[in-house]
């Protein structure tokens, strides 16, 4: 496995560590734990910073001037729709736990 592939499966990893921790802070809104919820989504939101790094550094090189340019393959379009997805989790659940706190309150 080359290096930008082991890099690429980092951001996989991220990505699906990210949205299986967003969505274990939905089922604590379920028994009411908002704290725990939000907690999670913090944790979510740091792993997802981590995929987001090495996103960039592959932006980066695919724009530099060097001869290491990484290929755009179906392993980097897998990669990157892991990425797109756990962030879009991340952020509705983020959503839906502020409607069902506000609706709680009340």
């Amino acid at each position: 496995m080359t290096e930008m592939e082991k890099q690429i499966i980092g951001i996989i990893s991220s990505a699906g560590q990210s949205k299986s921790m967003a969505f274990e802070a939905l089922k604590k809104v379920k028994t009411g734990e908002y704290d725990e919820a939000r907690r999670l989504l913090d944790e979510a939101r740091k792993i997802d910073i981590e995929a987001h790094s090495i996103q960039t550094k592959l932006i980066q090189a695919e724009m530099s001037d060097t001869e290491e340019k990484p290929v755009v393959g179906l392993l980097m379009v897998h990669a990157q729709d892991h990425y797109m997805t756990s962030q879009l989790a991340r952020d509705l659940i983020e959503e839906l736990i502020t409607i069902f706190e506000a609706k709680e309150e009340k």
